[in-house]
């Protein structure tokens, strides 16, 4: 710890005295608007530019479609062409989102990579269809199928390699075509898709191999644009439900989004490593060929901890004792996964991973948050389980520090583990990266200035001596002096000159107690505790103590600064 330049501090927090402070609770309060459709989505993902144009795109169409809801008919000559434009943009918008999902997939490996795949192509729906193609309160307005392009490139590709029986270009057989359809294919998409498209008003489906954009019937005039008519019985845009539709344009149909938390025992799955492969590539940086299904499983999946069933006597939760995978579901999709440990005292969180482009949500304050919840709700039937640990805390990196904004925190010590309170720890942690935190914790308790070591004296060491022996153990400066005055006068007579102030050969100064406001650490766990001129003076301090009362006794005696 001493040597390290990160040193870690175990930290954890008491579940039932956790105060949320305001950016925890604005943090709640951000997902239940997310829920409810009334949060300005502005989410930023890989498709950042795009993904603003394309919002401006809906909301000019928006705006020009909801001028003319008033009127019974439109004049299909006026802005026709403008209509035309604006629904050229649109689509070659979509299309090029698909092809950065693609793009994506290819990186993540849910698609194959060193091939040339095609590029999409998403084509308008016309009305004469939509309603053939509507599901439930949707109407189909777009659609793309670039799912049957990728697998009949894959195919060829493969069938080219087969035949000329070589990896000229880099191909490896069949471990690098991995057994997709179309449909498979056209899945995979919609899953990254369909948050981007949602917070346009658009949901996202694969059905057939397609990959279709579907919009709300009493949104369609969000997306509608080059129709020379439209309905008779609209409402005006000052009214009720277009302020309602306002609110909930990240949705569709104006319907609340429902987000589930399951708590499972940990086992690998294969749509939590793929969210996991996601996460690390974009949020860490980290290389395709380094996020493997076997790294995974050893870092987040395998455990040597026993699961613990539950029972009825208060000792174990309803969940069990075990380690486990939280997940995250949202509206269906796999949107986060914390990794815990239950244990018999403490849910320890030990690691989580979300969907990048869903960073808008803060879902690592949130988790922690739902975390917490669930210790005080597990308390409820088993009293012991009482604590929040959230891993080593590392004051040095500023990454690290957010651990400590889960209030009112612990930090171990790591010398005599004992917890000391974070607000305690932090002032010292800020002039010093490793400090014993039990004896700093106690100096900082009694505000004390700067040690004063003037005032040395020694004390007994409990179940050491006797009761006569106590009597005599307290000696002050001043009884110190009047005993090396007497041992220089004996040595003097002996001539035995210079060695009157040597320090007998065999003192150990490191292995001397030092008394510190009800503390007995040794020297040596204290000494960096001081700066060097309170070093120096000490440790003469220590010599004249070892010379005066013996080597022996003086390991056996504290030596009380105060």
């Amino acid at each position: 710890m001493e040597k390290t330049c990160c040193p870690s501090y175990t930290i954890r927090l008491k579940a039932g005295d956790f105060v949320p402070s305001k950016e925890q609770v604005r943090v709640s309060k951000k997902m239940q608007r997310f829920l409810n459709h009334t949060l300005d989505v502005t989410t930023r993902s890989t498709t950042d530019k795009p993904t603003d144009e394309l919002k401006t795109s809906v909301a000019s169409c928006s705006s020009e479609h909801n001028s003319e809801k008033n009127s019974t008919t439109i004049d299909s000559s006026k802005g026709d062409g403008k209509d035309r434009d604006k629904t050229g943009q649109y689509v070659h918008l979509l299309s090029d989102q698909v092809d950065k999902t693609v793009d994506l997939c290819v990186k993540c490996g849910e698609l194959p990579a060193n091939i040339q795949l095609p590029k999409a192509s998403v084509k308008k729906v016309t009305p004469a269809k939509r309603k053939l193609q509507a599901e439930n309160s949707e109407e189909l307005m777009f659609s793309c199928n670039v799912a049957f392009q990728i697998i009949a490139t894959i195919r060829r590709v493969k069938k080219d390699a087969e035949h000329v029986k070589s990896v000229e270009h880099g191909f490896g057989g069949d471990k690098d075509f991995p057994d997709l359809s179309p449909q498979k294919t056209a899945e995979i998409l919609a899953s990254h898709l369909n948050q981007l498209a949602e917070s346009h008003g658009l949901s996202v489906r694969a059905c057939n191999g397609h990959i279709n954009f579907y919009s709300a019937m009493n949104q369609v005039d969000l997306v509608e644009v080059g129709r020379s008519t439209v309905s008779k019985t609209s409402l005006p845009a000052t009214g009720a439900n277009d302020r309602i539709v306002k609110k909930n344009s990240g949705g569709c149909g104006g319907q609340k989004r429902r987000i589930e938390i399951r708590l499972n025992r940990s086992s690998f799955d294969k749509e939590e490593y793929y969210l996991y492969r996601k996460y690390q590539l974009k949020v860490h940086n980290d290389t395709p060929e380094h996020v493997t299904e076997s790294s995974y499983k050893r870092f987040l999946v395998d455990t040597p901890l026993v699961y613990v069933s539950p029972n009825d006597d208060g000792s174990v939760p309803p969940c069990g004792f075990g380690s486990f995978h939280q997940q995250y579901v949202l509206d269906g999709k796999l949107i986060a996964v914390g990794v815990i440990d239950i244990l018999p005292k403490c849910l320890s969180s030990k690691y989580l991973f979300w969907d990048p482009d869903l960073a808008f949500l803060s879902l690592g304050k949130y988790s922690a948050l739902q975390e917490i919840k669930c210790v005080q709700e597990n308390q409820v039937h088993c009293p012991m389980l009482q604590y929040y640990y959230l891993g080593y805390y590392i004051h040095s990196c500023s990454k690290m520090r957010y651990k400590a904004a889960y209030r009112p925190s612990e930090l171990l010590c790591p010398l005599r583990y004992q917890w000391v309170p974070y607000d305690i720890a932090k002032p010292l942690l800020d002039r010093k990266k490793y400090v014993v935190l039990s004896d700093y914790a106690t100096l900082r308790n009694e505000d004390l200035s700067p040690l004063n070591l003037t005032d040395g004296h020694m004390e007994e060491q409990p179940n050491e001596f006797d009761q006569e022996t106590t009597n005599d153990v307290c000696m002050h400066d001043d009884e110190m002096a009047e005993l090396d005055s007497d041992s220089s006068d004996v040595e003097s007579d002996s001539d035995v000159g210079a060695s009157a102030t040597a320090v007998p050969e065999d003192a150990d100064l490191g292995n001397i107690l030092i008394g510190i406001r009800g503390h007995r650490p040794r020297y040596k766990d204290l000494q960096h505790a001081f700066d060097p001129s309170q070093r120096k003076f000490l440790e003469t301090q220590l010599e004249r103590y070892v010379k005066a009362v013996g080597t022996e006794l003086s390991k056996k005696m504290v030596y009380t600064v105060g």
